[in-house]
């Protein structure tokens, strides 16, 4: 999905799939599978898999409540986001991460020691980075899809900003 607005396929596939169409459902999760993952791992660490599972079955029960299927890719990211915060706190309530299952892009002891720090950040200010840093949106879009306001994403950003900064050098 690469731009802020939906293609003509996935507008097509969002009005099938709110007519009932299976096909179109399934084309849907195809399309929105791998975006779903990485918003979910971002902010979720090692329970993305399962935001992400929860994230889609929550777009799939609300799709027809979609007014504009042109705006899929903006509302499903907001669902995800509200998912993998959501699934983020109850695991941080129940075990600590396991790092031995890091993927394995580029040098592996970075990604590890990426990992780490992330994991030490709450899934608010997970969230926040990965919505501005990552996803590049502004501190309004961020605030929206947050349900904060934008002084609040100011300040989290910059406090797990400074909190990553100094887990990474110490």
């Amino acid at each position: 999905m690469p731009d802020e607005r939906s293609d003509d396929r996935s507008v097509r596939l969002v009005r099938a799939a709110q007519r009932g169409d299976t096909l179109a459902m399934a084309e849907l999760v195809d399309l929105l599978a791998p975006y779903v993952g990485r918003v979910c791992s971002a902010i979720a660490l090692d329970q993305g898999a399962d935001a992400a599972q929860e994230a889609l079955v929550a777009v799939f029960r609300s799709l027809r409540t979609l007014k504009d299927p042109g705006a899929l890719r903006g509302w499903v990211r907001a669902i995800a986001v509200r998912e993998a915060v959501r699934v983020a706190h109850r695991a941080a309530r129940t075990v600590p991460a396991d790092l031995s299952a890091l993927p394995a892009r580029g040098d592996p002891q970075l990604a590890a020691d990426i990992r780490d720090v992330l994991d030490r950040l709450s899934p608010e200010h997970r969230a926040v980075l990965m919505l501005r840093d990552v996803e590049g949106l502004d501190e309004r879009t961020a605030a929206a899809l947050l349900g904060v306001r934008t002084g609040t994403v100011k300040s989290r950003l910059h406090r797990a900003r400074d909190t990553f900064r100094k887990a990474w050098t110490s």
